[in-house]
């Protein structure tokens, strides 16, 4: 084991940092909890969490946070959810599983995210490296398993980006006709992540209605059918 600290001494350090800064006391967050449907959460649940222990013979254990408290303890104290397990700017380290070392935050984070594959193994030459194992037997090592089931962490953000970018390319070129065809690139950018998506078994967002209109008028998509008809605003 390379730290005494876990996950958890984490969270609820930055409970009690979160909540002191917004200048709320522990009533006041249990009532927000509650209100957020988690009656539960109460003072008595936010003083073990935020003065536990992680365990250890003659310490009061720490009543645990899992990852439905996390989610209505990030809203109640607006703050990000994942900001509570990885304080991005406060710490220089976090925890990562047992058998490996702390890393830095950030570099966490993206592990979280799937922008980035975990580096677990070592460091060897000063570097952390992938895990290269195979699993199951199947031939497929850990970091392409890993790549395949992140992948949906690549495409949604590219896709947001791409609409907003058709979104205005649209409202340009409904004022200025020589910008239509700025328009149909980006439609047809647009396109080719909706139909990454499909490929890859994966719901596409709704769209905006006119977006999804223009890409099936000119028929830009590989199944017309796979985004929402009914749009959005």
């Amino acid at each position: 084991m390379h730290s005494h600290q876990t996950a958890g001494d984490v969270v609820a350090a930055q409970i009690r940092r979160h909540r002191e800064r917004l200048g709320m006391n522990r009533h006041e967050l249990a009532a927000e909890c509650a209100r957020l449907g988690r009656p539960d959460i109460t003072y008595a649940v936010i003083v073990s969490i935020e003065t536990g222990r992680s365990g250890g013979e003659g310490k009061q254990r720490r009543r645990p946070v899992d990852v439905d408290d996390l989610f209505v303890l990030g809203l109640a104290l607006a703050t990000p959810p994942l900001l509570l397990m990885l304080p991005l700017g406060s710490e220089t380290t976090v925890p990562t599983v047992p058998a490996a070392a702390p890393r830095d935050p950030y570099t966490v984070w993206q592990w979280m995210t799937g922008e980035a594959t975990p580096t677990l193994d070592g460091p060897l030459d000063g570097r952390y490296v992938t895990d290269s194992r195979q699993i199951a037997g199947t031939g497929q090592t850990w970091a392409a398993a890993w790549a395949t089931a992140a992948y949906p962490a690549s495409l949604y953000p590219e896709l947001g980006r791409r609409r907003e970018t058709a979104h205005k390319a649209r409202l340009r070129a409904a004022l200025d006709p020589s910008a239509q065809t700025e328009y149909v690139d980006r439609l047809d950018e647009l396109a080719q992540i909706v139909n990454d998506m499909h490929r890859a078994n994966l719901a596409a967002p709704a769209l905006p209605t006119e977006l999804g209109e223009d890409l099936k008028r000119l028929g830009l998509l590989d199944h017309p059918d796979q985004i929402d008809p009914r749009g959005t605003e």
